[in-house]
């Protein structure tokens, strides 16, 4: 057998002054090294016998991955032992992205919404899923009354709504509201001249809002100092005029002038 003519031809050596010594014994079939040998895993190997663990193959050549004591092949080291990539499941051999407490291939790591990777400005997460900041904005955060785009960063709560702060403006002249004073109809926020403009309480002699006492005449409100004959520019505070073309005359120039 094999181990016969081994010893022969050991024999047949030392009688030629070559060193036959053994280089170990094999790790595997515990028999001694006369030829080649692999040393890894602290031991000794016969190179055919230095063989991964999971397929066999022959690991001497190149190189392999250790487990508990058993070598592996790269291949199988990683189908058996690499951690998975949590969107295709295969086994990650190189770079490695860990986040939401998953394992992920760099490039799979994306968002789920447009499946675009993340730059610098990271991710955000939503029920344990990953979304670039557009795509979180545009699912997930609270909308302007006013434009009802999203709200990214700093808001007004009004009207029992949330505004950008350049949109919370006049719904009429899309002025901004000077030391946050505005008023409400409708559930739209208005200056004080729209508000009073839409509610038909502007003066018909100055055009300011009217805030307190108002003279009701020709459909329209005054201000009471406002009140004067259109010719001679006295109050009317007695309440009798008269009215030609929309406008208002006390008694003598209405007589004069009509």
């Amino acid at each position: 057998n094999l181990d016969s003519m081994l010893v022969l031809l050991q024999s047949d050596l030392s009688r030629q002054g070559v060193p036959t010594g053994a280089k170990g014994v094999c790790g595997s079939c515990q028999k001694p090294i006369a030829g080649k040998v692999v040393r890894a895993l602290g031991c000794a190997w016969h190179p055919e016998h230095f063989v991964c663990a999971r397929c066999g193959g022959e690991l001497g050549g190149g190189s392999f991955f250790e487990k508990d004591g058993a070598p592996y092949c790269p291949r199988d080291y990683g189908r058996l032992f690499s951690p998975r990539c949590a969107r295709c499941a295969q086994p990650i051999l190189d770079k490695m992205v860990t986040a939401l407490d998953k394992n992920w291939h760099p490039e799979h790591f994306c968002c789920v919404k447009c499946g675009q990777p993340f730059g610098e400005e990271g991710f955000l997460e939503k029920d344990g899923q990953q979304y670039c900041r557009q795509d979180f904005a545009e699912l997930f955060s609270s909308r302007c009354q006013g434009c009802g785009r999203p709200i990214l960063e700093g808001y007004i709560a009004a009207l029992e709504g949330l505004w950008h702060p350049e949109c919370f403006v006049c719904r009429e002249c899309f002025a901004p509201f000077v030391g946050g004073s505005f008023f409400e109809d409708g559930g739209h926020p208005y200056c004080e001249r729209h508000f009073h403009a839409r509610r038909g309480s502007l003066c018909r002699g100055c055009g300011e809002p009217i805030a307190g006492r108002c003279v009701t005449a020709m459909a329209q409100r005054f201000h009471p100092e406002h009140f004067v004959c259109a010719f001679c520019l006295r109050p009317l505070s007695k309440g009798t005029f008269q009215e030609q073309e929309g406008k208002p005359y006390c008694q003598p120039c209405f007589l004069r002038l009509f």
